[in-house]
């Protein structure tokens, strides 16, 4: 696992409530993980979720690909990493989960659109924020 690769990492430790009665995280907990690593960035680069809402933006996410390649248990820790890109209106999160032995757990293209007081927009405000981190697709 080579984080330098990435735009943003955090990392999460797996909580008992997060587990089922097999011990292992269930499929549905990445995307919570995946979505909080990708309100982390934004935290990290001084524009959060609640000040776009307060600004009449609010991103919602239009797509996920997310390919599971192993489990998680309870107490483990995890490497959640990104990088964001655009295509057109579409913000797309290239978004990868490790264990911390560098072992690959989930693999997923998030993509998300932006509403403008609740339409559809470009969201070019958000993109004076993003500019700096956008990789190339």
């Amino acid at each position: 696992m080579n984080t330098d690769n990435y735009t943003f990492t955090t990392t999460i430790k797996v909580r008992d409530y997060e587990v089922d009665v097999q011990g292992i995280v269930n499929n549905a907990r990445y995307l919570h993980y995946l979505e909080h690593t990708r309100h982390e960035f934004c935290d990290s680069i001084g524009y959060s979720f609640r000040e776009m809402h307060e600004r009449g933006y609010d991103p919602v996410l239009s797509r996920a690909e997310v390919d599971y390649l192993t489990t998680l248990t309870l107490g483990e820790t995890m490497v959640s990493c990104l990088n964001i890109s655009r295509r057109g209106p579409r913000y797309i999160f290239k978004q990868d989960i490790y264990k911390t032995d560098g072992t690959p757990v989930v693999k997923a293209l998030i993509t998300v659109v932006v509403l403008h007081e609740g339409r559809v927009s470009r969201g070019d405000e958000l993109n004076e924020a993003f500019g700096p981190y956008l990789s190339p697709l």
